[in-house]
């Protein structure tokens, strides 16, 4: 398909006339027998692009070997990008309790490093676009662990800022885009399973980044401890650079920016309600350790094994809801319930003083924020209605996000400073942040389906 018949497809087939062919070729039978009691279905990707792109490349596997392998390739991609992010906190102990620099600069370079994550996305969506998937994810890899070994021989804070925020943060997120979209190509029915089954990488890469420089540091010390996750990035880099195939031809034309998606109400809105919630996504990751310590007295390891606890939470619950979603409710259903119970987690939080409740919290909130990103991924694909414009979509709302994710851990730890440690008013702020987010969300959901509750989608 080249540009131009995309620009008309644009223009005869709004978000409006995308809703009204999906119901009515899913919702034919309900409507000859008034059987109010099935739930319609709404599939908001592609059916109505479907066909025409069938003709140049074939309707996506599904499944099958190769699929299944794009899974892996992905899942491998989520466990050393998103998973090194999400093990900060080990990294931030380590730094302030051993190396004794502030609070407040250490949650910069994890700040920073999500921002360049988030920040790059959309240019390299657009390359994976336009058929450089391989050489980007390569590329992108390659300053991941390069980053990795040069923090392992840091000493000063800018020296870490650089190698750990700066070039850790450029790799993340040139690696990961690249991956979502090649992955989401090869799958239709079955594709927000196979994105949550990705996405389970990323807490396997949360537990097993941290457990590794937390168990290795009083062994080996803390740069050989830094130096053996970066084999483990490794490993992990050269496996996934050999399986993943890109299955789409390139889309070579088209700008890096395709603004006019924003007019697209869908979509405008989940953007918005994207970076609201990004805002307060890394509130908990980042300060759990803190609260343990500083409010119920755990000890320093102890704090981090409440961080390992949260991130293992999402390995079971990524691919339930996966499948769930894909058999039963849709990804977005799921996507705006499990937002609004993190909400709920994030007020309850301010009810924790012991360490039973901590560890209850932890398991729970685990579990909560698991399904939640599971099902982020394929809410967002599922508004785009072609697939050879997955990269630059979801990279144009990554991008977006970028801004929100360097803002909110710092606002939180202002929060917390200003009232002198007192956690409430953050927890506060976390929980309303999130809730608001909800509501933008449910909002994005009522413009693809209308006033209807039984809907999958």
């Amino acid at each position: 398909m080249t540009l131009r018949d995309d620009e008309k497809d644009a223009s005869s087939h709004g978000p409006v006339a995308v809703q009204e062919t999906s119901v009515l070729g899913n919702t034919t039978s309900n409507t000859s027998n008034n059987d109010n009691s099935s739930p319609i279905v709404i599939n908001t990707a592609h059916d109505v692009e479907l066909a025409e792109e069938e003709k140049d490349y074939g309707p996506p596997p599904d499944g099958g070997l190769q699929a299944w392998l794009q899974v892996l390739a992905t899942h491998l991609i989520n466990a050393m990008t998103w998973g090194y992010a999400a093990s900060f906190g080990v990294y931030q102990l380590y730094y302030v309790e051993t190396l004794g620099l502030p609070a407040s600069q250490v949650s910069w370079i994890g700040s920073v490093q999500i921002f360049f994550t988030y920040v790059i996305c959309a240019v390299s969506g657009r390359l994976a676009d336009a058929g450089y998937t391989r050489e980007t994810v390569a590329v992108g890899t390659f300053m991941a662990v390069f980053g990795t070994f040069m923090t392992s021989l840091a000493t000063t804070y800018w020296q870490i800022f650089l190698a750990q925020g700066v070039c850790i943060g450029f790799g993340l997120g040139v690696a990961f885009m690249p991956a979502i979209s090649v992955l989401s190509s090869y799958f239709d029915k079955n594709r927000a399973f196979a994105l949550a089954v990705s996405a389970v990488g990323t807490s396997v890469g949360s537990v097993t980044f941290p457990t590794t420089i937390q168990y290795l540091t009083p062994k080996i010390g803390f740069p050989w401890a830094v130096r053996c996750a970066g084999f483990l990035a490794l490993a992990m880099a050269v496996t996934a650079n050999i399986l993943l195939k890109p299955r789409l031809p390139p889309r070579k034309t088209g700008p890096l920016f395709e603004i006019g998606a924003f007019s697209e109400l869908p979509y405008l809105l989940f953007s918005m309600a994207a970076f609201v919630y990004f805002y307060a996504l890394y509130f908990v990751f980042f300060y759990i350790n803190s609260y343990a310590r500083n409010v119920i007295g755990f000890s320093n390891v102890d704090s981090i094994n409440l961080l390992i606890i949260t991130n293992a939470m999402g390995i079971p619950a990524r691919p339930i809801v996966g499948f769930l979603a894909d058999r039963y409710t849709g990804p977005i259903n799921l996507f705006v319930t499990a937002t609004f119970v993190v909400s709920i987690m994030l007020y309850s939080w301010i009810g924790v003083t012991t360490r039973t409740g901590m560890y209850v919290f932890s398991v729970v909130y685990g579990l909560s924020i698991g399904a939640n990103q599971g099902t982020f991924v394929a809410s967002l694909t599922s508004l785009t209605k072609d697939p050879q414009k997955m990269g630059i979509r979801f990279g144009m709302v990554e991008t977006l996000c970028s801004l929100a994710t360097v803002a909110g851990a710092p606002t939180a730890g202002a929060i917390i400073d200003h009232n002198n440690g007192d956690f409430f008013w953050a927890q506060i702020w976390g929980g309303t942040v999130m809730a608001a987010a909800a509501v933008i969300f449910v909002a994005c959901r009522i413009s693809v389906t209308g006033w209807r509750f039984k809907v999958k989608v």
